[in-house]
């Protein structure tokens, strides 16, 4: 049987604008609820790879439109943790209810890096904000790299970190929500050895692969050894002039490349509601 004829889809023109020295750019002259031809979506990867994070104002997506986005850049696979969106299993909810103090994923952090297979990336989209505050800062991991002393690059390059899921501090966030949609026993672990120091696969560049969410310590070596180090690297990383701060609004929408960012939701709008929707694009073995 002959196939169908695909429709044809013509290019839309991007309007690529940087909102920081370090990284991220504003995407504008695109409607992710229409079809995206195939070179508006190699444009818009290669934007990503440029800026490593990349937003989109004004978008007004419904759930399949935003798993429809997503797949032209890769397979989108349901969080480990918390249950997906009903009738919708890949997206996520990410909230934070008025009458709770800690907000899901709410420190420095690269999603899922005790997984043996991280995430490529992840596309969020703004679904209901607070009248201020909710912020996301994304750092990058490129520079964090590039900026350390050459005996330092030396001294980690051989190195690999241990990463967990059950951290105590970013647990806590996320109690909420297990309690709630949790797909997995509490007291299991996830568990992940990932090199410090990774190559990214598209763009060929070095990169600090550690983070505070899941880095436990460095193979062959205690906690308390590793940590003096570890806690060196965690705030090294996170410095103003490795990062960029995005502030929602209504039709928001973030894509970043987890090989090479971290991000920071922050804390500040005690007494609203805000609620966000995930989803994650597969990527895999960090080398």
């Amino acid at each position: 049987m002959p196939q169908a004829a695909q429709p044809n889809v013509s290019p839309q023109t991007l309007d690529i604008r940087p909102v920081a020295g370090a990284l991220g750019a504003e995407i504008h002259g695109v409607d992710l609820s229409a079809e995206l031809s195939e070179e508006t979506a190699v444009e818009i990867r290669q934007a990503l790879l440029d800026h490593l994070v990349i937003f989109f104002r004004d978008q007004d997506i419904t759930p399949e439109h935003h798993l429809a986005f997503g797949r032209h850049f890769g397979d989108v696979l349901e969080y480990p943790l918390i249950k997906g969106l009903e009738g919708f299993p890949e997206i996520m909810t990410v909230v934070k209810l008025e009458n709770e103090k800690l907000n899901f994923g709410g420190l420095w952090h690269s999603d899922t890096t005790y997984l043996e297979e991280p995430p490529m990336g992840s596309i969020l989209v703004a679904r209901e904000l607070p009248p201020q505050g909710g912020d996301t800062i994304f750092a990058n991991m490129y520079l964090a790299y590039e900026m350390l002393s050459e005996a330092m690059q030396k001294m980690l390059d051989p190195l690999k970190g241990i990463s967990v899921s059950n951290l105590p501090k970013v647990t806590a966030t996320r109690d909420e929500r297990a309690r709630v949609s949790g797909t997995i026993a509490p007291e299991t672990v996830l568990k992940a050895t990932h090199p410090v120091v990774r190559t990214h696969p598209e763009t060929g560049r070095k990169l600090l692969y550690v983070n505070g969410g899941h880095t436990l310590k460095f193979e062959g070596m205690s906690e308390e050894e590793s940590a003096p180090l570890l806690e060196y690297l965690f705030e090294h990383q996170t410095r103003p002039e490795f990062t960029c701060r995005f502030a929602w609004q209504p039709g928001s929408i973030a894509f970043w490349d987890n090989r090479c960012t971290q991000h920071l939701p922050v804390n500040d709008y005690h007494g609203y509601k805000r609620v966000m929707h995930r989803i994650t694009l597969a990527g895999g073995k960090p080398a």
